[in-house]
C-alpha cells in the first residue's frame, strides 16, 4: 500500500520544516551553525538477494540532520571580551575552575566575567587558556596544562627604575661658568648657583614601592682650551641630595657636591665610548652606574636604588642645549583599567600605570569531522568518536583561524536561502499529503466495484 510510503514522505518533510524553522529562529544567534536535513530512500526486500529492478521504493527516511560549519559574518562590537574566530577551530571551554580538561567547544565568543574574575560564557563554561610562564610575554606560555583564564583585579605591582636613557646635546659654544659649582644645599633648600653650571635636565624615577623621585643632572663645561677632546662634568642630584658614585646619598651641608662624572667628547662632537657608561670595569666606564643607593634619608624605607644612566648618543655640537632622549623603565603601582586580547589570543590586563600583564593565551580546538560533534545546546559541542580526537593549539598556527577582539561571529544562516527551502519543504509536504488522498480515492473506487 502507498500509505506507508506517503507517510514516510510526510515525516521527512515535517523534519525538514523543523530544521529550516530552527535555522530561521537562530538567524540572530551568535556563533550558530545552520543545519540541513539529509534523506535516504527505502526499499523493501524479503530475500537475501539484491533488490529487483522492478521493486518500487518504500519511501524515504531522514539519515542525518547535518550542521554546516561554514564561516558566519564577523561583526564589530564595543566589548573587548567579545571574541570572533575567523577560520578553522573552536574556543575551548571547561566546566570547573580547578580542572585542566577541556570539556566543550563553541564558536560563540560572547564572554563575560563571573564574580571571581573568570572569563565565562552565558552557559557558565570557563574559557580555557595556557597560563603565562612569567609576567614577561616573551617568556611564553605553559602548554602542558590548560587552565581557566582569570582576571587579577589587584593592583599592578610597581617596579623600581633600573635603566635611564639620557641623550643630550651640550652647546660647544658655551664657556666655563664664572662661578665654581657648589651644588644644592638640602639644609636650606637652595638650588645650585645658576652661574655655576651651564645646563640641567630632570627625570622622574621610581623606587621599589612605586614612590616617585626627581633625578636632576647638572652639566658643567670644564674645558679651558679645546684640544683633541673636550670635557663636561655631570653632577647627579636625587630630590635635591647629591649622589656620589657608586652609591652614596650626601645629606650633610658639608657634602653638597657629589662626584663629577666626566663626559668626554672628541673633535667631531661625539661622546667617547669609554666614557659613556656602557663599558664597565674600565676607568670611567662605571661612573654612570649607581649601585645600592640608600635613600632612607629621604624619609622612605625601601630597597636601595640601583640604576644605570646610559648617555650613549650624546653630542657636543654648536647648537643650543637639548634633550634628545630621556626615558626610564620604572613605574608606580596601577589599578586595573581594562582587558585587551591580541590577534594571537593573548589576554592582557591593562593597568593605569601604563603597564600590561599577560593572563593567558586562549586555546582553540579543531577536529577532523566537525559534523561528528555532539550538540549540547547554546551553540556548544562535545567531542565524540565520530568527530575524531581534538587537536589543541592557538590562533594563527597549525591550521587554526585568526582571533579578532571586540567582534563576534554572527549566525551563518542565510534567511533568503532558508525561505526558499521552506517553500520547497512545504510543497513536498503537500505533495505527500496528496499521495495519501489519491491512495484513499483508489481504495474507495475498488470497494465500490
Amino acid at each position: 500500500m502507498g500509505f506507508a510510503t506517503a507517510l514516510s514522505g510526510l515525516n521527512a518533510a515535517s523534519t525538514s520544516l523543523q530544521v529550516i524553522g530552527n535555522n530561521i529562529a537562530n538567524a540572530n544567534t551568535t556563533g550558530f551553525k545552520e543545519s540541513r536535513a539529509e534523506f535516504g530512500d527505502l526499499y523493501n526486500t524479503n530475500s537475501l538477494s539484491a533488490i529487483s529492478s522492478t521493486t518500487p521504493g518504500a519511501g524515504v527516511r531522514v539519515t542525518e540532520v547535518a550542521q554546516q560549519f561554514h564561516q558566519g559574518n564577523i561583526e564589530s562590537t564595543q566589548n573587548s571580551l567579545d571574541i570572533a574566530l575567523s577560520g578553522n577551530g573552536f574556543f575551548a571551554l571547561g566546566e570547573e575552575t580547578d580542572s585542566t580538561a577541556v570539556s566543550a567547544y563553541t564558536r560563540n565568543g560572547a564572554f563575560q566575567f563571573d564574580p571571581e574574575g573568570y572569563i565565562t560564557n552565558d552557559s557558565g563554561f570557563f574559557l580555557m587558556g595556557w597560563p603565562p610562564i612569567s609576567s614577561n610575554v616573551d617568556d611564553g606560555f605553559n602548554t602542558g596544562a590548560a587552565t581557566p583564564i582569570q582576571i587579577d583585579t589587584s593592583l599592578g605591582s610597581p617596579s623600581a627604575t633600573t635603566n635611564i636613557a639620557l641623550n643630550v646635546n651640550v652647546d660647544s659654544r658655551e664657556a666655563i661658568p664664572p662661578n665654581a659649582f657648589v651644588g644644592y644645599d638640602p639644609a636650606v633648600n637652595a638650588g645650585p648657583d645658576v652661574d655655576s653650571y651651564n645646563d640641567a635636565t630632570s627625570v622622574t624615577l621610581f623606587d621599589s614601592l612605586g614612590n616617585t623621585h626627581t633625578l636632576t643632572s647638572y652639566f658643567v663645561n670644564t674645558t679651558v682650551v679645546p684640544g683633541a677632546t673636550s670635557t663636561w662634568d655631570a653632577y647627579l642630584y636625587l630630590d635635591g641630595h647629591s649622589i656620589s658614585t657608586p652609591g652614596t646619598l650626601n645629606n650633610a651641608p658639608g657634602t653638597l657636591v657629589g662626584n663629577a662624572i666626566p663626559m668626554v667628547f672628541d673633535t667631531f662632537g661625539n661622546l667617547i665610548a669609554a666614557d659613556t657608561g656602557t663599558v664597565t670595569g674600565a676607568g670611567t666606564g662605571d661612573d654612570f652606574v649607581i649601585t645600592g643607593l640608600d635613600i632612607s634619608a629621604l624619609g622612605v624605607i625601601v630597597e636601595p636604588l640601583t640604576f644605570s644612566i646610559d648617555p650613549t648618543g650624546s653630542t657636543q655640537n654648536a647648537s643650543s642645549f637639548s634633550v634628545n632622549n630621556l626615558q626610564q623603565d620604572g613605574f608606580a603601582a596601577g589599578n586595573l583599567t581594562g582587558i585587551n586580547i591580541d590577534e594571537d589570543g593573548i589576554v592582557f590586563a591593562r593597568f593605569s600605570n601604563g603597564t600590561s600583564s599577560p593572563l593567558g593565551q586562549i586555546i582553540l580546538g579543531r577536529f577532523t569531522n566537525n559534523q561528528g560533534l555532539e550538540k549540547i545546546g547554546d551553540t556548544t559541542w562535545r567531542e565524540t568518536i565520530s568527530s575524531g580526537t581534538v587537536v589543541l593549539g592557538v590562533a594563527g598556527t597549525n591550521n587554526f583561524g585568526e582571533i579578532q577582539s571586540a567582534s563576534l561571529e554572527a549566525s551563518n544562516t542565510d534567511i533568503a536561502t532558508q525561505l526558499v527551502r521552506l517553500i520547497v519543504a512545504q510543497q513536498t509536504y503537500q505533495a505527500n499529503a496528496k499521495t495519501i488522498s489519491t491512495e484513499d480515492e483508489i481504495i474507495q473506487t475498488i470497494i465500490n466495484i
